[in-house]
């Protein structure tokens, strides 16, 4: 049975990383003692030991050992041989550019849906969709596929905005994107606002946080989700 938490960033403003996940991460990795990082998000261009430095010194906070995916040989075997995952944030495209390079898509779908607990932050939440497709971030790199975890039904917006009433920005909003997305994809998006996560158990999937979530349907008006409800499409 999947046991995933898919959060949309892992530092709400005034915390330090991952803190106010910390109650949830405590129930999420009961019995763990040791669990895999995988770094390959590159938050700021930031090396994979120092990343991976920053996710260890707040699992410590719950007795839980992190080493990082890029510590070992075998990528494959390390994700396979791990009590639990942690995905983190930083750019999608470098993330989905290495996970294919490494050959590992494969592996993590089989763990997830066999159980392992996973997290996921931003680009490590952005994954567990259809596809990547829904990410704000920039094209630095092109990876093989835009394919990715398909371990729940809909893409993820992380981060999502609402437009700033009064602003003068002439950019296209969030909302505004989702939309020429729905032009040319059918696949639903869940704008999930900062602070909010979702909490996986089997097919299950339930909105969790302080805030509503927006859920994005082809040919029709958006949703809002108000915390505590099951994600139904």
């Amino acid at each position: 049975m999947k046991k995933m938490i898919i959060a949309s960033t892992s530092t709400v403003h005034g915390s330090s990383y991952l803190a106010y996940l910390t109650p949830t991460l405590k129930v999420h990795f009961k019995g763990v003692k040791e669990l895999l990082f995988i770094p390959y998000a590159r938050p700021g261009g930031i090396s994979y030991d120092e990343y991976t430095a920053i996710a260890n010194k707040a699992f410590s906070k719950l007795n839980i050992n992190v080493k990082g995916i890029h510590e070992f040989e075998n990528p494959k075997e390390a994700i396979k041989k791990y009590e639990a995952i942690f995905t983190g944030g930083g750019n999608t495209f470098e993330l989905v550019n290495q996970i294919y390079k490494n050959d590992v898509l494969t592996t993590l779908q089989e763990i997830i849906n066999a159980g392992t607990p996973y997290l996921g932050t931003s680009a490590g939440s952005n994954i567990c969709g259809v596809n990547m497709m829904n990410t704000n971030d920039m094209p630095i790199v092109y990876p093989p596929s835009f394919t990715t975890l398909n371990s729940i039904p809909f893409n993820i917006n992380a981060h999502y905005l609402d437009p700033i009433e009064g602003s003068t920005h002439m950019g296209e909003t969030r909302e505004t994107r989702i939309k020429e997305f729905h032009v040319f994809n059918e696949t639903p998006v869940l704008g999930l606002r900062e602070g909010s996560w979702l909490e996986v158990a089997g097919n299950t999937i339930t909105l969790k946080g302080n805030h509503t979530a927006r859920l994005f349907l082809q040919n029709q008006n958006p949703k809002e989700l108000e915390s505590g409800v099951e994600v139904k499409l």
